[in-house]
């Protein structure tokens, strides 16, 4: 079943701006094992509040992302930057949309220029 995940990441004191940046760095990996997309946004509201998203066809995908040598490694590597447990949500995609150069609206065509007059 397709389907978006969100792991909402909590950074530790002084370390959010690193950490948001470590997992931006490690969202793209997920493409790698199948995601359709990704996404991760920092919240402004929270500062210490991280939200990573990937969109996948199966769970199985997801799973080889998250237990696979990248992300194994991105945690240790980061351990004490982010709080634990971390906790991932699988959400079932009902509606999404958005608007893009290929279906943007025309600008309009410039008036005319008048005709010149002879007198």
């Amino acid at each position: 079943m397709a389907g978006v995940v969100h792991v909402p990441w909590y950074a530790t004191v002084l370390r959010q701006e690193s950490f948001a940046q470590e997992v931006a760095l490690a969202a793209p990996l997920a493409l790698r094992y199948g995601a359709t997309q990704y996404a991760v946004h920092v919240s402004l509201d929270d500062r210490y509040k991280v939200l990573q998203m990937a969109w996948f066809e199966s769970k199985g995908d997801w799973y080889r992302y998250w237990d696979g040598p990248e992300m194994l490694e991105f945690r240790r590597r980061n351990s004490g930057r982010f709080q634990i447990p971390v906790i991932y949500i699988w959400h079932e995609e009902i509606a999404a949309g958005a608007i893009g150069p290929e279906v943007a609206l025309p600008e309009p065509e410039p008036a005319p220029e008048p005709a010149p007059t002879t007198a």
